[in-house]
């Protein structure tokens, strides 16, 4: 790679982790895709994504660590029923063909977009909901579901737990996001990763240029999220789901 690709990389995954940070997920859909048109096969190219995503994760968790409202017991609750998923679905990810994976997930990344677009007041205000018995039960469904979508089709799944934790758990966006960019990005693109890496081929001397982009976009975006509010975040997260799953429909 030349130093011009290596730019070209650095900015589009700070613009990629900047508008993740600030949506609640979505970065893979612009740094995926980017690996891909630069070069690297696919399977090199999800399983070098995914390592470089972890340094969104933690750009975010410097931010958020100050402000944090993320409870233990509930964080444990999305890690415990997430990971299993993520596990699964990084192992089975290189089976399944591209073309419908990217299909699929764009018809489902356009539906949150405009589900939350006539919901007005959904993410608006923090009313935690369905903690205990048949309603957690569901909930730890749901989020291991999420678990495999971001182990396998891994682009822009950050979304689909944000709308789960304010759909079935009722918080509201910037809580959501928060819990989203920590323990999606940290730890359960920390697992992926591994599980990717073991399985895989990473391509090292591009990280730099990621690393770089993804830890300051994620940061930066992180400290927009935390002073605009939940209205700002609801409106970013509706125009880059929407713009996204139009794009990979039509691609």
């Amino acid at each position: 790679m030349v130093l011009t690709d290596h730019l070209v990389l650095f900015l589009a995954s700070f613009l990629a982790n900047w508008f993740s940070a600030l949506s609640g997920g979505g970065a893979g859909l612009i740094q995926f895709p980017m690996l891909i048109f630069l070069g690297l096969p696919f399977g090199v190219a999800l399983a070098t994504h995914k390592v470089a995503s972890v340094a969104l994760g933690l750009g975010a968790t410097l931010r958020h660590w100050r402000e944090s409202h993320l409870e233990r017991r509930f964080s444990l609750i999305i890690l415990g029923a997430g990971l299993p998923g993520v596990v699964l679905g990084a192992s089975t990810i290189l089976k399944i063909p591209a073309h419908y994976a990217q299909l699929a997930l764009g018809f489902l990344t356009l539906g949150l977009g405009l589900y939350s677009f006539f919901k007005p007041k959904l993410g608006m205000e923090h009313a935690p909901r369905n903690r205990e018995g048949r309603a957690l039960a569901t909930g730890m469904v749901g989020l291991f579901v999420v678990g495999f979508l971001n182990g396998s089709i891994t682009s822009g799944t950050g979304l689909f737990l944000t709308m789960w934790l304010i759909h079935h758990f009722g918080l509201d966006y910037k809580r959501a996001v928060a819990y989203t960019l920590v323990l999606c990005g940290l730890v359960w693109n920390g697992t992926g990763a591994v599980v990717l890496g073991l399985i895989g081929t990473i391509a090292w001397g591009w990280m730099p240029a990621l690393l770089a982009g993804s830890l300051i976009g994620g940061y930066v975006g992180s400290h927009y999220a935390i002073k605009k509010g939940n209205r700002w975040i609801k409106r970013a997260f509706e125009i880059v789901t929407i713009l996204i799953g139009l794009k990979l429909i039509i691609s």
